[in-house]
């Protein structure tokens, strides 16, 4: 399962190291406004005198990103296409980067009114927009790289930036939390992550721009001039494998924001002290990294499509957990759900860097791949947290659980109705 330097040349470890580093930055970016939205955002720039309207507004904001993230897609998968994939990852990262710094500097409704949420929101899109450039491109610099038989190995580089980047932003969330009262954190500690994210923007820049194009864009240049518009060849040629492809990336989503955002807010209302929640979060994202780590290399022993349907059918089994465990009210059982839920999601989540791109030829390669995996992202995520925030109110977490199985069934449909030979072992 290693990959160690006697198999890996050092131009491969380079590229591995930067879709590594690129998604890490990334989704650390993201991961602290998903934080700060559980926590903070709801009465600083959503001010109610109902605790649950507040915190459902908080989550509301954090879904515009998920709009943003299909059109991000399709301007970056558009460029990626044409003009290449290194310096569209240059562009996105700058773009999520950029937005996460500025949300440092808002000032909060108390300060300005209803321009605080309107700007927050805005800079909330910047971060999607970016993201949703980042994630196709690094998948194909991993996979476009990978030697015969690596695939699989190669592709869950970029996937184990979620892990990377989850745990940089709960972390430094719980030192503050260890170190701030709570007024000071509410006040002006919250500000210290979004400004942090400016010194690992510049560590992936650093990384990225050392980078040459992929063999497999360049070789398509070789033979043909690329497409005009990568996007109207996609849906003219390709349209079933993009609908599939969505349905693949939806459970993984679902659970990962169950598993985050929808827990977090769900155990800090019970009573617990938010720095022992992100600790469990913590452990518990240990175990999204070790199913990463064994989906990447059983994707190469088997196939991804493979270790996705299994994943997929896990996933039915952790909604029925959810009502049970979660229901314990205690840490323990909370605990033990996240380390389920996250280890099934490492199944769904991780294949998908190397499944994704070999749907689609190189030519519109960066498009496919990137509106596969954000529209999922829409169905999947972007209202998962307010969904299940309301299903529990009304109905209990049982329902919450049914919601996160149904969300499996779409993925599992998709991949079963997948066209033949659409899911080649090679981009």
């Amino acid at each position: 399962m290693a990959i160690g330097p006697a198999t890996v040349a050092v131009g491969n470890r380079r590229v591995l190291t930067a879709s590594l580093v690129g998604t890490a930055v990334e989704f650390y970016d993201f991961y602290i406004y998903a934080t700060a939205a559980a926590l903070v955002f709801g009465p600083l720039f959503f001010p109610s005198d109902n605790p649950s309207a507040q915190l459902l507004a908080s989550y509301a904001s954090f879904a515009v990103a998920f709009v943003a993230r299909p059109i991000g897609a399709l301007v970056f998968g558009h460029f990626g296409d044409r003009v290449g994939r290194k310096s569209t990852l240059v562009a996105s990262l700058l773009l999520m980067g950029g937005s996460t710094f500025a949300i440092a500097f808002l000032p909060t409704h108390a300060a300005i009114g209803v321009a605080a949420p309107l700007l927050l929101c805005l800079l909330r899109f910047g971060q999607g927009f970016g993201l949703g450039g980042e994630w196709g491109g690094a998948a194909l610099l991993a996979v476009e790289h990978a030697p015969p038989g690596w695939r699989g190995r190669f592709g869950m580089f970029p996937q184990l930036g979620a892990p990377v980047g989850f745990i940089a932003a709960n972390g430094l969330f719980l030192l503050l939390g260890l170190w701030l009262n709570d007024k000071d954190f509410l006040d002006w500690g919250w500000r210290l992550p979004f400004l942090a994210s400016a010194l690992l923007v510049g560590i992936g820049l650093w990384v990225r721009l050392r980078l040459t194009e992929t063999p497999a864009f360049a070789a398509m240049l070789a033979h043909e001039r690329p497409p005009a518009v990568p996007l109207g060849e996609l849906l003219r040629l390709h349209w079933r494998q993009t609908l599939c492809g969505v349905a693949a990336a939806v459970t993984c989503f679902a659970l990962f924001y169950i598993a985050t955002v929808f827990a977090l807010g769900h155990a800090t209302g019970l009573g617990f002290a938010r720095e022992a929640v992100l600790s469990v979060q913590l452990l518990a994202i240990l175990f999204l990294a070790a199913g990463i780590l064994l989906a990447g290399w059983l994707s190469d022993r088997f196939s991804p499509r493979a270790v996705l349907m299994a994943g997929s059918l896990a996933a039915v089994l952790v909604g029925g957990a959810l009502g049970p465990m979660m229901t314990l009210g205690t840490l323990p059982g909370i605990g033990g759900f996240l380390a389920l839920a996250l280890f099934v999601m490492g199944f769904v989540y991780g294949p998908l860097g190397a499944f994704l791109p070999g749907l689609f030829p190189a030519r519109v390669r960066y498009t496919g791949a990137s509106v596969a995996f954000n529209m999922g992202g829409i169905i999947g995520g972007g209202l998962t947290p307010v969904i299940a925030q309301s299903l529990s109110q009304q109905y209990g977490l049982a329902s919450v659980g049914l919601y996160v199985a149904g969300a499996a069934g779409v993925s599992l449909a998709g991949l079963l109705l997948l066209p033949k030979g659409a899911h080649a072992d090679t981009p």
